[in-house]
């Protein structure tokens, strides 16, 4: 178990990393050749020129100015310098409330850490007990814990109100919270310009018609039903293979480029290999292969195309409905079109770039079998990994290992072996593990066929966030539990297993604090030196940039990851919630961990991110839910903890508390989830009659016309989507081909 001296030797090599990486951060950014790397977003807007068109030789890659160097951490204060209004026009209401995240984390964890050491560390450390238990192993940090006080004592009566003062905390920051986030949604909602998606509705399971086709039926439909309101609709078509060939297009299109631009360099005809990667194959001329190669596609494209539009069955039976104001698209999203609840399904349309269009082709009733199919598929991930996860803390335990294999027991005792085993390796190692993953769980919420890609985020990081929760947080104090007391439990009645389990848990304070600064400062750290992004840009400004425009493709700025992010959050917070009254030294790790993300991700969201999509913070219900998780699961452990303290009705003493956050979750999801999830008559109804006053020769039809078009047909003319014939907007009769 690691002590004083190897959790300090760990801080320190993180804390070195962490200043490495900043140093070369800063260094980096200052470069003019770097400029466009590190501050994308406003290259973006035309707000910044390259400082490369002003200067001369040198100059123009490597920024000469000393001065420029000394204040290499200037740019915290200005990433913390901007007003959050004025940050919800520069980066959307997403990214202004994601960063709130970390805030609310300062505000949670920060009065619970200053609690806990005015009054739960004193107790902790004048218990004097971890001494006298045998075959228990323990370090001086352990002695901060409540581990440290004896069984039966009436100091634990401490840990039980401090818990309440705790829970009560988190109740009145979290409510203040919810109800601040979601005043901003609302009068984000009510003040931002207009969008097609606030007068369209994504229409699923259209019943098929024997008369009609389904763009027929679904105008017939809403003549019939919406007749005031209807404005036109565009039906979903399932273009994913067409998509595939103009990907792959584009890719021949870049190796065209690079492959011209050589020759312009050298004055050499370029050769490569038609066989796999270029390497393999008959040695052909480079640039007439790749044009020959795109021409090809080319006319395979506008044959495909052709057949999507001409093949009755590339239509997926899904459209995008218009309306003509927001007050009717609001009452179609929100209420049951038929009197059969499995057909004519509605959902408020995600806004055009939010669209994930390959999983819109994916028949509606396919999606229950998927979602099954996944949910299993995900126990057994969370299963299966276990494996890895136990190896790390058997890392984690040199006792352990010292009982498996005595025979490396000189070389694990020497101290800097020892020192960099139990303080860095742990952490580093789970982190190779876990790199993968969000990825693999990326590609399950895709399987699953959710179709916008805000919903896609969200369902990821869900699974994240049990996948931390069971293998990361419960399996690391199971198995390594199990691993480093197995002795104790084998020589000791099973009565006396619960107990020792429950006393291992604090003293798992020693690795998380390990993970939070290898996952936390030092990942943090590397996330704002974007080493990849740099060296893919310097890449292709090498080889494929030819134009200002190339040069402006090549940036890659990137986005806020919420399905990756979020989750590590609520692994901190959970942490924090867990060993606030458990053991309190974890917390300051915490809260450096919340600060340090808030300036780093603040300076991100300003300068380099850029929006994939924009929900308006709809993401915060499931924040709120996982936070109270956490807070749930660290009352249950607190219980189970002093359940085997011997400490009388200290179970009845906690029980009001899990009641108490049960009951604060279904108050706050009734009182403001609504905003999250629905969009009320009366606001739609405000907006449109200002709409009508300021603008009274709106076109929207023209407005919306291509807004949902697939976009493999956009720009294409001879793509006909559904319009309306001006007299039929008047007429109370309802064309049809039906016989009946």
């Amino acid at each position: 178990m690691a002590n004083l001296r190897e959790i300090s030797v760990s801080a320190a090599l993180n804390l070195l990393s962490a200043f490495a990486f900043l140093v070369a951060f800063a260094i980096l950014r200052l470069q003019p050749i770097n400029d466009r790397v590190y501050f994308p977003k406003w290259y973006r807007r035309r707000i910044r020129n390259s400082p490369r068109r002003s200067g001369v030789c040198l100059t123009r890659f490597v920024n000469l100015d000393w001065r420029t160097y000394i204040k290499f951490l200037n740019w915290m204060p200005a990433a913390l310098r901007m007003p959050e209004l004025e940050l919800i026009d520069h980066a959307g209401l997403d990214s202004v409330v994601y960063i709130r995240i970390y805030l609310l984390g300062l505000k949670v964890i920060g009065p619970l850490a200053v609690l806990a050491f005015l009054v739960l560390v004193p107790v902790n450390w004048t218990g004097e007990t971890l001494e006298g238990v045998k075959n228990l192993a323990y370090n001086d940090i352990d002695k901060l814990s409540i581990s440290n006080v004896p069984d039966g004592s009436k100091r634990f009566w401490v840990h039980i109100v401090m818990s309440y003062v705790f829970a009560l905390w988190t109740f009145y920051v979290l409510y203040v919270e919810y109800k601040e986030v979601a005043a901003m949604r609302l009068r984000y909602l009510a003040s931002e310009n207009r969008r097609p998606d606030q007068f369209t509705v994504l229409v699923r399971n259209v019943p098929p018609d024997p008369d009609e086709t389904v763009s027929e039926h679904i105008e017939h439909f809403f003549r019939v039903n919406h007749p005031d309101s209807y404005l036109t609709h565009q039906v979903v078509y399932n273009a994913n293979k067409l998509a595939k060939l103009v990907q792959k297009k584009k890719s021949l299109q870049n190796w065209y480029t690079y492959y011209l631009n050589k020759y312009e360099r050298t004055s050499k005809r370029p050769t490569t290999r038609t066989g796999f990667g270029g390497v393999v194959g008959t040695k052909v001329d480079a640039i007439d292969y790749y044009s020959s190669e795109i021409q090809k596609l080319s006319e395979a494209e506008a044959l495909g195309r052709e057949k999507v539009l001409s093949d009755p069955k590339a239509i997926v039976r899904a459209a995008f409905v218009s309306f003509k104001s927001r007050w009717a698209a609001a009452v179609c999203a929100q209420t049951q079109l038929s009197h059969n609840p499995t057909i004519w399904l509605t959902e408020w349309a995600p806004e055009p770039r939010d669209v994930y269009w390959r999983n819109l082709a994916i028949p509606y009733f396919d999606l229950t079998i998927r979602r099954l199919l996944m949910a299993i598929a995900l126990f057994f991930l969370i299963f299966f990994f276990m494996i890895p996860i136990a190896f790390v803390q058997s890392l984690a335990n040199i006792e352990g290992i010292e009982k498996v294999f005595p025979f490396l027991t000189p070389l694990i005792e020497t101290k800097s072996v020892r020192s960099f085993i139990q303080g860095f390796l742990p952490g580093i190692v789970l982190k190779i593990f876990l790199i993968l993953l969000p990825t693999i769980l990326m590609m399950m919420s895709k399987v699953e066929g959710f179709s916008s890609r805000s919903s896609l985020d969200r369902r990821s990081a869900g699974k994240y966030h049990l996948f931390l929760l069971v293998n990361v947080f419960l399996g690391s104090i199971i198995t390594g539990t199990a691993f480093q007391q197995l002795k104790t439990f084998l020589h000791q009645p099973p009565t006396e297993i619960p107990k020792t389990v429950g006393e291992s848990i604090p003293m798992k304070a020693t690795f998380f604090i390990t993970y939070t600064m290898v996952d936390g400062w030092a990942g943090i750290a590397a996330e704002i030196l974007r080493l990849v992004p740099l060296v893919i840009f310097h890449l292709k400004n090498m080889f494929l940039v030819k134009t200002e425009q190339d040069r402006e493709e090549a940036m890659d700025p990137g986005c806020l990851n919420f399905a990756t992010y979020e989750p590590k959050i609520q692994f901190y917070f959970l942490l924090g919630l867990v060993y606030s009254a458990v053991t309190p030294v974890l917390l300051p790790f915490v809260i450096i961990f919340f600060a340090f993300s808030y300036v780093v991700f603040r300076h991100q969201v300003i300068n380099v991110y850029d929006q994939r999509y924009e929900s308006g913070g709809s993401f915060w219900p499931d924040v709120h839910r996982r936070l109270l998780i956490g807070l749930l699961i660290s009352q249950f452990l607190l219980m189970g903890l002093l359940s085997t303290k011997n400490i009388e009705k200290s179970t009845i003493a906690l029980l009001p508390l899990p009641i108490l956050t049960i009951w604060f979750h279904v108050y706050c999801k009734g009182r403001f989830q609504s905003a999250f999830v629905r969009f009320s008559l009366q606001d739609a109804m405000t907006k449109d009659t200002l709409e009508r006053a300021t603008e009274p020769n709106l076109n929207l039809r023209a407005y919306l016309k291509d807004a949902y078009v697939h976009p493999v047909f956009k720009g294409r003319s001879h793509f006909d989507s559904p319009l309306l014939v001006p007299d039929e907007e008047n007429n109370t009769l309802v064309l049809t081909r039906r016989s009946s």
